[in-house]
């Protein structure tokens, strides 16, 4: 068991999920909706954060290089 079961982007991703659909039902509460209302909201609010998390978080360079440098500056071509 060297490996954990979520990468850190993985567990930032959801977590970001998480805190936006926790706010958005917090919010619907206190607006005086009800419970269910306030859940329906806070689900829809966590599914919707998710693609945008995902995008706005890059990935993890691989190749060693950086995200924003160009494939053929390291090889020598650029």
């Amino acid at each position: 068991m060297d490996r954990s079961l979520l990468t850190v982007r993985t567990a930032l991703v959801l977590l970001l999920a998480v805190l936006a659909g926790t706010a958005v039902g917090v919010l619907s509460v206190l607006a005086g909706e009800g419970t269910a209302r306030a859940v329906l909201s806070a689900l829809a609010a966590a599914g919707l954060s998710l693609p945008l998390a995902h995008r706005m978080i890059a990935p993890e360079p691989s190749g060693g290089r950086c995200p924003g440098e160009p494939a053929g500056r390291r090889d020598g071509h650029g």
